[in-house]
């Protein structure tokens, strides 16, 4: 990742960490989703995100999150150099392999 990639997305893991201890499970998602648009690229970023997603899931007692990040994170271990989704948010609300447009506060961080 570029430096400035990697400055927003450990911002976005940051935040999503503050959500979490206070207990807002909803706003620290929505910040792994973004950390996810931004290190989808990078193996060990991709599979934190999808890793932090999955105790989300369990925190929530959201079984199809937690199946569906079981799912993503070997993927986001072997494939991340390969292809992804551009924009895929990386929650199992949406599909794994479909493309999602970057919001545009993240679109100039991307390569």
């Amino acid at each position: 990742m570029k430096p400035a990639q990697r400055a927003a997305f450990d911002d976005e893991m940051r935040q999503a960490d503050a959500a979490e201890r206070a207990g807002d499970l909803a706003t620290a998602f929505a910040h792994l989703e973004r950390a996810h648009i931004l290190g989808q690229r990078a193996p060990l970023a991709h599979t934190h995100a999808h890793l932090r997603m999955l105790r989300i899931g369990l925190r929530r007692r959201d079984m199809r999150e937690v199946l569906g990040q079981l799912l993503r994170i070997p993927a986001a271990l072997t494939k991340s150099r390969l292809w992804v989704p551009r924009g895929n948010t990386g929650g199992a609300n949406v599909p794994a392999l479909r493309p999602m447009p970057v919001p545009a506060d993240l679109e100039h961080l991307l390569d």
